[in-house]
Formats: structure tokens, sequence, C-alpha cells
């Protein structure tokens, strides 16, 4: 490990970072838009590149570049890192904090770089820094990411990182010969080694947390009605189907509501189809704010909706559908009042398909509709 050219090697770890930085440019291109952050992941990787460009060049540029900017240039790359998890989990980047930051580091890296040259010195700032701003990003990613390998590697691989960085920044403490960047030392090799296979496998983890989250929105779409964001009929009728062999095993119960906003045609025929689109999502939100988290909500096309209420009995199943009726009859600012009709049916204990529960439902809807609208009635 002592022999290795040092130079060859921050040029190869930031070559590598070169090629993430593209993989995870033509990324954010073909992902799409909802998926943030792609685009400062793909900058960091560039910054560092450019930082181990500079780095490579001590000797052969002044120091101010090979020292003081070359480690600016390197804090802007674990920066971008952080800004592109903030942006991933939807967060707002404080970017005046991040530049304070890099100010405050400024004349601290001048002064041992130039003024009185001190390689540990900048070591220390330099690893506690990047140990702080790696682990934070390991806190953000546990708390917001689903656990899942792509979570759990890439927060196992900014642990090792931090790891890494405090080991070396103890390390600088220590009494030991001067050195340098590229001083061909047995720590030293271990040190810029580790850092170029780190930053490597965090590029790998950011490409799988961007992979684990279009294969969650891909399901999501083909789960969720487009406009109103509740369950498809396909999705719904599978955890119906579900709840309801559940119910026959444990001798439970649950409940079905068939919900039709009324006189919706003439909503769409004197305000228009974007308003009509409008009440519809308006009437979901209002009926999912009452719900419980077991409870499943879908849409069965047009102004039809189905709520599936499990381990209720009719008698709460109707109290829910007349906060139902109460909730979506309340005015809503730019929209036409609207009330809905509802058929409640509950599972009986030799029930065995869901269409015959849904038939039931269905009958009891068109006896509300018969007698009058806006009104429940029960099977």
């Amino acid at each position: 490990m002592a022999t290795l050219d040092l130079r060859s090697l921050v040029l190869m770890s930031g070559l590598m970072g070169l090629l993430l930085a593209f993989m995870l440019f033509f990324l954010r291109l073909s992902y799409p838009r909802s998926i943030r952050g792609l685009g400062l992941w793909s900058a960091a990787h560039a910054w560092v590149f450019l930082s181990t460009l500079l780095f490579a060049a001590r000797g052969v540029l002044h120091d101010v570049a090979t020292i003081v900017l070359a480690n600016l240039v390197l804090l802007v790359g674990i920066v971008s890192y952080h800004a592109g998890v903030e942006r991933f989990f939807g967060r707002r980047v404080v970017w005046w904090r991040w530049a304070a930051l890099l100010l405050v580091l400024t004349p601290i890296l001048y002064w041992y770089g130039l003024v009185d040259p001190n390689y540990n010195a900048r070591l220390i700032v330099i690893c506690l820094v990047w140990a702080g701003i790696f682990l934070s990003m390991a806190w953000l990613i546990w708390r917001h990411a689903p656990r899942t390998f792509p979570t759990r590697f890439t927060v196992t691989t900014l642990l090792l990182h931090v790891g890494v960085l405090l080991l070396r920044f103890f390390s600088a403490w220590m009494p030991m010969a001067e050195e340098g960047l590229l001083t061909p030392t047995r720590v030293q090799s271990l040190y810029v080694g580790s850092n170029a296979l780190m930053l490597l496998a965090l590029g790998m983890g950011m490409i799988l947390l961007a992979g684990d989250r279009l294969r969650a929105e891909f399901e999501h779409i083909a789960s969720h009605d487009p406009l109103t964001q509740v369950l498809t009929r396909r999705v719904f009728m599978d955890a119906c189907t579900q709840e309801l062999a559940r119910c026959r095993r444990h001798g439970r119960s649950m409940a079905l509501l068939l919900m039709d906003i009324d006189h919706f045609k003439a909503v769409n025929d004197t305000h228009g189809h974007q308003t009509g689109d409008r009440v519809l999502l308006d009437f979901a939100q209002r009926v999912t704010s009452l719900l419980r988290r077991p409870d499943l909500l879908a849409r069965f096309g047009g102004e039809e909706f189905v709520l599936l209420l499990p381990e209720t009995t009719q008698d709460e199943a109707l109290a829910v559908a007349e906060r139902i009726l109460v909730r979506v009859a309340e005015p809503a600012e730019g929209l036409p009042p609207i009330t809905v009709s509802i058929g409640v049916a509950t599972n009986r204990p030799d029930e065995a398909e869901i269409d015959t529960l849904l038939a039931r439902a269905d009958k009891a809807l068109y006896q509300a509709k018969d007698e009058g609208r806006n009104r429940v009635e029960a099977a």
C-alpha cells in the first residue's frame, strides 16, 4: 500500500466519480420530474472530479489552486450530495447556510495552506465537516426513505465513510512526520483509497434510491386513479376479496359503502368538465379526511366511488355514511354545491363472493336515489 502512486489514485477516483456524474445526469433526463435531486447528485460527482484534478496538480499549479480552491471545490461537492438528498425528499435547501459555511472555511484553509502550512490542521477541519454532512445525510435518508435495500445500502455506505473520516480525523492529532496529501504513507494510501471506494459506493446507492423511487411511483400509478388519487377498481376488489376471506375465517364484519354524486352530469354540462374534475377531487379528499387508516376508498368510474370499512358493523357503517353526507354537502369555495347518495351493505356469515356484497350495496344505492337522493340506504 505504501508504494501506491497517490496522484494516480486520486485521478482514478475522480474519473470514477465523473462516470457516475454522467450516469446520474442521464437518469435525471429520463426519470420523471417528480424524482428530484438527481441533478444535484450528478453535480456533486462532477465537483468531486474537479477537486481531484486540482489535488493531483499539486506542485504544478499554485498552492492557492491545489490547496485552498481544491478543498473548497471538494466541499461544494459534499454539500451538493446533501442538497440532493434534501431535494429528493421534497425538503427546501437553505443555500445561504452552506454558503456561510464555505465562507468561514475559506480563511482557515488559506491560513493553514499558505500562511502557516499544516496538512494535519487542514485534514482535521475537512474530515470533521465532511463527516458531519454525511452523518446528516444518513439521518435524512433513514428518516424519510422506506426500509428497503437501497436505503440500507446507502445509509451503511455513509456511516462507513463517516467512520473512515473520523479515524483519519483522530489520526491527524497524533505526532508523526510531516506529510501531505500525496505523501505515499500507508495511512495516507488507506485514506485516499477508502474515500475513492466510498464515493463510488455512494454514487451506486444514489442510483439505487432513484430506481426504488421510480418503482414506487409506477406502482402508485398502477394502483391509483390519476385524478382523485384513490384506489383503482382492480386493486380495491383484490383488497375486498382478501378482507372478506379474513372475515369468514374469523367471524368478523366488514362494510361496503357505494357512493354516487347526485346530478353530476348537470355539473359537467353547466360548469364544464374541468370544474367537474375539481368536484371529483374535492369529493375524494373530503371523504378521505373522515376515514381511519385501514379504510380504503376507490373510484369505480365516473362519479361513482366505493368505500371499504374493515371491522365495521352495519350501525357503524350507517353512522360513517351520515357523516359523509354532511361533509360532502358543506359548501366549497369556487365549486358548485353537490350531494351524494349512499348504499350500505355488510357481509353475511355465508357470503363468499365480494360481487354478491357489492350487488347488495348497489341495490341499496339505487333505492337511495329512488327515494330522492342525498340520503343513505342499507341493504
